[in-house]
């Protein structure tokens, strides 16, 4: 019996095939793959992109670029998920053991906007960057357990090393979330 399209599994995204590449890649054999040939149009553009790795829905890493820093979203994503797998200081780099627990989320950034007041903020639809000087958190949206957006403001402003009461601007910027 041939089970039904709807009982399959969805076919995953090209950029999360490529992160868990080379990712997987990386962790075995110390290698950077290189951008597959040809590119669609759509990932031969620069493009912020965040990579970010979870084991049992626990994160393992996360690494992204507000702006892009690579070529194309294709160089980005290869970049941020070994960076996310081996870079990210808050865990040990992934093993060759935890590769097959690995989820992949790749959030593709719109180019941030400014925001005059915290009510512009809506932590389920934007991610936010909150800067002070040259320093700058970002929080991407709809993270687990960030009830509104005085919390996501305040644990961007955080990671920015942004003590409270200290003036600070924000931007709000949309994702486009690939699993």
């Amino acid at each position: 019996m041939v089970p039904s399209d709807s009982a399959q599994a969805p076919p995953r995204h090209p950029l999360v095939l490529l992160a868990r590449q080379a990712v997987e890649t990386y962790v075995r054999f110390g290698r950077i793959i290189d951008v597959p040939q040809p590119l669609p149009p759509e990932l031969s553009q620069p493009g912020a992109v965040f990579v970010c790795l979870k084991i049992g829905g626990v994160l393992r890493g996360c690494v992204g670029t507000i702006e892009p820093r690579s070529l194309s979203i294709a160089h980005e994503t290869i970049a941020n998920a070994i960076a996310a797998a081996v870079n990210d200081p808050r865990f040990f780099p992934v093993s060759v053991a935890e590769l097959p627990s690995l989820t992949y989320t790749i959030d593709l950034l719109h180019p941030p906007e400014p925001v005059n007041s915290i009510e512009e903020l809506d932590p389920v639809r934007f991610g936010v960057i909150v800067s002070s000087g040259a320093r700058r958190g970002l929080l991407l949206p709809a993270l687990e357990g960030i009830a509104d957006a005085a919390m996501q403001v305040l644990l961007a402003a955080q990671k920015a090393g942004i003590r409270p009461g200290e003036p600070v601007t924000l931007q709000r910027f949309a994702v486009e979330r690939l699993t």
